[in-house]
């Protein structure tokens, strides 16, 4: 946690030097110079932008996920782990379906989603694990 408040830090440190640097371009008196400016003045708002998701994210995931260990309903707890603590991930691959058949039984049930995502994590596959804990944050807000 605290390595991605440093990085948060610094990507904010380098926007706002991005906004100091466009603002000079803006100022030239070349009609090129000012238009790089505006186009670079851009990417800081796009980076806050993502920024602000990304820390919103682990924010959410984070609560629904000290709410599930609580709960005792950590999937990684049913996993054996290698060496370095991750699950086994042929182990998580066997294990999987039953997890995608919670979701299906249960499709109203945040806990099932963020299982589900944690094992596709645990095989893996990130991208999917992302959507998955995204949508358990979502049936967790609208229940």
């Amino acid at each position: 946690m605290i390595g991605a408040i440093f990085m948060a830090v610094l990507l904010v440190i380098y926007l706002a030097f991005t906004v100091n640097y466009a603002w000079i371009l803006i100022r030239d008196d070349l009609v090129l110079v000012q238009a790089m400016g505006v186009a670079l003045m851009v990417l800081p708002f796009v980076g806050a932008w993502a920024l602000f998701a990304e820390m919103r994210f682990a924010i959410h995931s984070r609560r629904l996920m000290m709410r599930l260990e609580a709960d005792g309903l950590m999937p990684v707890d049913e996993l054996p782990s290698t060496i370095a603590g991750r699950p086994n991930r042929v182990v998580a691959d066997e294990a999987f379906p039953a997890f995608a058949a919670a979701v299906e039984a249960e499709p109203k049930s945040w806990q099932a989603w963020l299982r589900l995502g944690l094992a596709y994590d645990a095989s893996g596959d990130r991208r999917r694990a992302r959507w998955a804990v995204r949508r358990a944050i979502k049936v967790e807000r609208g229940a």
